[in-house]
């Protein structure tokens, strides 16, 4: 019978990961669409590299959420090349199917209520912080919607101090119902990660 998979990242899974977050950061940080954009978009990606960093010898976290985190960085870093209202890919998928806006923004804000979750879910477990599988996926979503509220008051503050510069960063183009939308999402992004990713999740702690 062949062994589990180890839970933790060995040292080529982790130059694998350091290899492709630095690349696609670098393509990022190659003449994007707006510099202050940019740096606003891409500063959660290099907030989440250094605390990944500092804690990885002390508390490292399991392969499935490192490669998750990952994916969100990445999504992070071609919102901030392009600007979330301008991916190219999504403006093909908003003139191929009749859309009126482009909905990129709306793939970052799922990811950013799915993976969150995760982290939330492995910190619950790992530090017994809450014990039973209901009150533990009630307490992971409504963290999402406070982390995904917190956010949306980041990018308030910003719009308030920055004025019109902000116009990119928040990328509402138009839509009145864009903060909501955004929470929305993150909320469905939650409940997803709680419901088809726990068990997965569950296999890899228990290793």
């Amino acid at each position: 019978m062949a062994s589990p998979s180890p839970p933790y990242p060995g040292k080529k899974e982790i130059a694998l990961w350091l290899g492709i977050y630095a690349l696609v950061l670098a393509w990022s940080a190659i003449a994007p669409k707006d510099r202050l954009t940019w740096v606003l978009e891409v500063s959660p990606a290099l907030i989440g590299l250094a605390i990944l960093a500092a804690t990885f010898r002390t508390f490292p976290l399991t392969r499935l959420t490192y490669w998750l985190i990952l994916i969100h960085c990445i999504i992070l870093m071609v919102g901030g090349h392009y600007t979330y209202a301008e991916v190219p890919l999504f403006d093909w998928i908003r003139d191929a199917f009749g859309q009126t806006r482009n909905n990129y923004d709306k793939v970052g804000h799922l990811a950013q209520g799915f993976i969150p979750a995760v982290i939330a879910r492995e910190l619950l477990i790992r530090l017994e912080v809450i014990r039973g599988k209901a009150w533990l996926g009630f307490f992971v979503v409504c963290f999402v919607l406070a982390f995904s509220a917190f956010y949306e008051m980041i990018e308030w503050w910003v719009a308030v101090a920055s004025g019109d510069d902000a116009v990119a960063f928040l990328g509402t183009q138009g839509y009145v119902w864009d903060t909501q939308s955004d929470m929305f999402l993150a909320l469905i992004g939650g409940v997803a990660a709680v419901l088809f990713i726990g068990r997965w999740q569950d296999r890899q702690l228990s290793a």
